[in-house]
């Protein structure tokens, strides 16, 4: 059974889709991008703030299913500059400290709203 999944503490859908759908064991997140979900603001400057901001709004998503990162099975990494690799990279790997998942990296002209990340995820109610 699908079940549409939402949370005050995500940034808003800005578009026909859900912040997450959930299907049997999995959780399949919308991507998220460097939204304030409390002012609706978009933040385009630096790019690990970006980050950071993006992370947290996963972590908002997966803990309104009572998820943690370590349920999440797949993640893929859109940037508009693969030149921000490496510092993406670099908080990013502060929320996989061990056992990482399945991971894809993908360069794209533009992203919504200007920013210059969005990651999506997958995760699993039975990953842990």
């Amino acid at each position: 059974m699908k079940k549409i999944v939402h949370t005050d503490h995500a940034p808003k859908a800005v578009g026909p889709y859900s912040q997450a759908v959930r299907m049997g064991d999995f959780l399949f997140c919308s991507g998220q991008v460097s939204i304030d979900p409390k002012t609706q603001e978009v933040f385009t400057g630096d790019i690990q703030k970006q980050t950071e901001m993006v992370l947290n709004n996963i972590e908002a998503v997966l803990t309104a299913q009572g998820l943690t990162f370590g349920h999440i099975v797949k993640t893929t990494i859109f940037l508009t500059n693969m030149a921000d690799f490496a510092a993406v990279n670099e908080i990013y790997a502060k929320r996989f400290t061990s056992e990482p998942p399945a991971r894809s990296t993908v360069a794209v002209s533009g992203l919504p709203k200007g920013v210059n990340v969005e990651i999506e995820v997958t995760a699993n109610f039975a990953a842990i």
